[in-house]
């Protein structure tokens, strides 16, 4: 195998960079909706109070209570769209191919950028929740397209550090709209229709940069059927001097298995027991990242600033951005030193350890005013942990425990349970919130105690691991580590 200089060529930096564009504008779309909150309501407020105020049906709690609905709903519809397109990631990856596919999605990002950039011409709550929406419909498809691509435009020695980078996009994004999102750059009254469309000017970037990126070789050899194709794009990817040979042998026996097999539906996925183990695997991971509690995290930090005597606990909140952003850059390197399996492992327990800290310290809050201090620590470092591994490794190790075949519907399995546990937080956090108080943690640090477990006894490693060697770990687990000489767990298109 080249070394890791070699295999890091012009080409590969820039086709990944470009994928990544994708992911920063996920980020963005995530973040950008929460600093302009105030001015936002205010400006339904304003419209809901002409129109009301027109239609002579005046009634205090009418604008408070429908400004509340429509912002709701103007965050909530985000989520809502991405759990719906991410079911046709496998579809439209398959049917126009890596490339084409984020071309054709990028409309819909720019499509709903321009509505919510128009909403102060219109009625604003209407056009800004129609843009949410539009613009989770591309983010779960965009979501689900660039893992793949990168996993299949990367050499195994790499394929961990540049599936890292698609998280690093996206809290990279996060902070981007957290700082632009200040009131006095764009979180203004006048401004933030401007905020809001600039959500669609990474796809546009993209969409022209993609041009000149290769498709994913994998996707040229066993779906085109095309092996010169596949051979000319592996040597721009890895070098000119590089011999596919090796690679192309991998692609061609999961061609040929694949040949032997039906598509792997996403129904198939559940009923085989060739794909339950992996499936599952990658289910309970999507399930640990949201469930671990970084949006409770996020959604204490400003309160606990606030307490902790800091007048501007906004700037405490992009402080949190930023900690999350150069922990991300940290774990490109680590992934590829100490492995996703151990990286996980650290993650979750450390993150349930910050969990029980911060629901003692903010159990004495009241009586300890330095238990604040203890909190902020304790934020800083659960974000830290959380992108260690529970936050980039879900994204990319679906690709890697999935072949060609299964891994499009994989991908979109993942995809939608992610967005699902996403959409099942932000509904019900407020309610056991307020239910348990600051023993809310507890409830995280049990799951997290829960994930962890799972990890250590379920997840195989799969740093520089081909899709073969990926099959026999999960066959020795099975077997409790006798030996197993059929493909039971990625069935026969497990090669890659």
């Amino acid at each position: 195998m080249d070394s890791k200089e070699k295999s890091l060529t012009g080409t590969l930096i820039f086709t990944v960079f470009t994928a990544v564009l994708g992911s920063l504008q996920f980020g963005y779309g995530i973040g950008v909706i929460n600093a302009p909150q105030k001015v936002i309501e205010n400006h339904y407020a304003r419209k809901l109070d002409l129109v009301i105020t027109r239609s002579g049906n005046m009634t205090d709690d009418i604008v408070p209570s429908t400004v509340t609905m429509y912002w709701s709903l103007s965050v909530s519809i985000f989520s809502i769209g991405g759990l719906v397109s991410s079911f046709f990631v496998g579809w439209i990856a398959d049917k126009l191919g890596r490339i084409k596919a984020m071309m054709a999605v990028n409309s819909l990002a720019v499509i709903g950028a321009l509505l919510m950039g128009l909403a102060p011409l219109g009625q604003a709550h209407a056009l800004v929740i129609a843009g949410r929406l539009i613009t989770g419909l591309y983010c779960g498809l965009i979501a689900g397209l660039v893992p793949i691509y990168i996993g299949e435009v990367s050499p195994t020695a790499l394929r961990g550090a540049m599936g890292t980078l698609n998280q690093l996009g996206i809290v990279t994004g996060i902070l981007i709209s957290q700082v632009v999102g200040l009131e006095f750059l764009l979180g203004s009254d006048t401004l933030w229709p401007v905020l809001l469309g600039l959500s669609g000017v990474p796809a546009v970037i993209q969409t022209v940069l993609l041009f000149f990126c290769p498709e994913s070789p994998r996707y040229a050899y066993i779906s085109l059927g095309k092996e010169e194709d596949a051979k000319t794009i592996l040597k721009k990817l890895r070098g000119e001097y590089y011999d596919p040979s090796k690679d192309l042998e991998e692609m061609k026996r999961e061609k040929e298995e694949a040949a032997s097999e039906k598509k792997v539906s996403i129904l198939q996925l559940f009923k085989s027991a060739n794909y339950r183990q992996p499936i599952l695997v990658s289910l309970v991971l999507h399930m640990s990242q949201q469930f671990s509690g970084i949006n409770a995290i996020f959604y204490y930090s400003t309160s606990i600033f606030t307490k902790a005597g800091i007048s501007q606990p906004v700037y405490a909140t992009i402080g949190v951005g930023a900690v999350n952003t150069v922990a991300t850059i940290a774990s490109v390197f680590l992934v590829e030193k100490a492995g996703r399996r151990s990286l996980y492992i650290i993650g979750l327990v450390g993150m349930c350890i910050c969990a029980i800290i911060m629901t003692i310290a903010l159990a004495l809050l009241s009586s300890h005013a330095g238990m604040s201090y203890l909190c902020m620590v304790a934020i800083f470092l659960f974000v830290v942990f959380f992108e260690v591994g529970p936050g980039p490794i879900p994204w990319f190790i679906v690709a890697e425990l999935f072949s060609q075949g299964p891994r499009p519907a994989a991908m979109a399995v993942s995809g939608f349970c992610n967005w699902s546990c996403n959409f099942i937080i932000g509904m019900c956090f407020q309610y056991i919130a307020d239910a348990c108080g600051p023993y809310v943690f507890i409830i995280f640090a049990v799951l997290l105690l829960g994930f962890a477990l799972f990890t250590y006894f379920k997840v195989p490693e799969t740093k520089g691991k081909s899709f073969e060697e990926i099959s026999a770990e999960f066959r020795r687990k099975k077997h409790g580590g006798k030996k197993s000489t059929e493909m039971e767990y990625l069935g026969t298109s497990s090669d890659a």
